[in-house]
């Protein structure tokens, strides 16, 4: 049984121009934020929306692995959720 749990599916947050998507580790239930402005660093220019979602999803297994460092790491935002860095992503991608 795995420890960490990425039960659905990104989607788009408009209020906080990010993708976003669920942890469970345990008891412990979370929300994954990657803003427009991570992604951009990343595919070199701003996405819209649907192409933000289509680049975390064909990707998921790296944005998942950053995640899952932030939390062995204990390194929660105040809100108890993740909002990932591109220093993050870079990391789970070495």
């Amino acid at each position: 049984m795995p420890i960490f749990v990425f039960p659905d599916d990104p989607i788009w947050n408009e209020e906080a121009d990010a993708v976003e998507f669920a942890v469970e580790v345990g008891e412990y239930q979370g929300r994954v934020f990657l803003t427009r402005r991570v992604l951009q660093s990343f595919i070199g220019h701003r996405p819209q929306p649907d192409e933000a979602v289509q680049q975390v999803c064909m990707n998921r297994q790296t944005f998942d692995r950053a995640a899952e460092l932030r939390i062995l790491d204990r390194a929660l935002d105040p809100d108890a959720n993740i909002h990932l860095t591109a220093r993050d992503v870079t990391r789970a991608a070495s």
